[in-house]
């Protein structure tokens, strides 16, 4: 079977042959798997999936709680969220805020460069 066939069965097919569809949300127990988790997503660079994973790490810390953390409606913070969401920075900000991450910038050289000598 390829990744594809897996993808296309039903939560009840996987379980007919002993698996479980993959959840993110399952894995995100603990403030460091937390953060590990959000430096990895963080690290690809990719805006879109920064969403998805706060959107995780919200359900892991209940999604209600959080939204009312950031004056959103349970229902808009989580379509916000979602894979078709587009929030804007200040909402990020405010999911953040309301689960207790802080984004911190480093300076790294820029793609290209040669270390000073």
């Amino acid at each position: 079977m390829t990744d594809k066939d897996f993808a296309s069965m039903t939560d009840e097919e996987l379980a007919r042959i002993g698996l479980k569809r993959y959840d993110p949300v399952d894995y995100l127990n603990t403030d460091e798997e937390i953060t590990a988790y959000l430096n990895a997503v963080l690290a690809d660079g990719d805006a879109g999936e920064l969403a998805r994973a706060l959107g995780h790490i919200a359900m892991a810390k209940g999604l209600t709680k959080v939204a009312k953390g950031t004056g959103l409606a349970r229902e808009a913070l989580y379509r916000t969220l979602a894979a078709t969401g587009n929030p804007r920075f200040d909402t990020i900000q405010r999911v953040a805020r309301a689960l207790g991450i802080r984004f911190v910038a480093t300076m790294v050289p820029p793609p290209g460069a040669t270390a000073a000598t």
